[in-house]
């Protein structure tokens, strides 16, 4: 939900303190938001142009490519573009911005794999994976692997919606290795969740029995459900995923209660 901050954190800049619309106002807070930027290009829709005055704007769109969320982490495209925005205009000169209505945004990210592999190879990710492993429901004996170290985490995006995920398990104090490949296409439930088709998880070369694949993909599917933000007044659906050779791209729909941003 990086995608999110950004959008809210650049909503500040659509009011100048003089009450005029400036693009390259809201540009350069957007451009805050990362590590770097290699090309961003913002426009502000907004007429009559007076309305701004009043903490509205018809439509903000962003373009951008090579955008790093991190010093790791590369958005190859972003592009994001907003239904109309409503903001308290006393909210945002005490640096507090608060809708007056609902914030509704369509986000379009488009992902290369060298960027991804890069990103896995970053310290610390791997300890998020062991911690994402141990804590899938239904997998048994998961807490086990806290004694291993994984290894060289690489994505690969291949043609016609499938992904394939490599890792090496090393348990502490011994030399060998398992090798553990993963492959799945990918599609979308009910907006919110990817569901794995014909699912394929390999050890060392060999295949695992269904019911662990099932219960591994499932679990997967279940921590990363968007329904989760709702609770914190964000809706989030998933329009499309759709893989080609080294690439991904991914689009979403956004929309954001006023309780959101308190």
């Amino acid at each position: 939900m990086e995608v999110l901050t950004l959008l809210l954190s650049g909503l500040i800049a659509l009011v100048s303190p003089v009450g005029v619309i400036v693009d390259r106002t809201a540009e350069g807070a957007i451009r805050s938001q990362f590590q770097s930027v290699e090309q961003l290009q913002v426009r502000v829709d907004n007429a009559p142009s007076y309305q701004i005055v009043q903490g509205r704007a018809d439509r903000l769109q962003v373009a951008g490519r090579g955008l790093f969320v991190t010093k790791d982490l590369r958005l190859a495209v972003l592009e994001l573009e907003t239904d109309p925005i409503a903001i308290d205009p006393a909210s945002v000169s005490q640096g507090t911005p608060k809708l007056e209505q609902p914030l509704q945004a369509g986000v379009r990210v488009v992902l290369d794999e060298a960027d991804m592999n890069r990103a896995l190879q970053a310290p610390g990710l791997t300890a998020q994976i062991r911690n994402l492993a141990i804590n899938l429901p239904n997998v048994p004996q998961a807490r086990q692997i806290q004694r291993y170290d994984f290894l060289n985490p690489r994505v690969e995006f291949l043609a016609g919606d499938r992904v394939q995920f490599q890792i090496e398990l090393q348990e502490q104090g011994f030399p060998d290795k398992l090798v553990i490949t993963a492959r799945s296409g990918l599609q979308i439930t009910a907006g919110q969740r990817l569901q794995f088709i014909d699912p394929v998880l390999l050890v060392n070369g060999e295949t695992t029995p269904d019911e662990i694949v099932t219960a591994i993909t499932q679990g997967i599917s279940e921590r990363f459900d968007l329904h989760r933000w709702e609770a914190r007044g964000v809706t989030a659906r998933l329009l499309s995923v759709k893989t080609t050779a080294g690439q991904a791209t991914i689009a979403a729909f956004v929309r954001v209660e006023p309780q959101a941003l308190k």
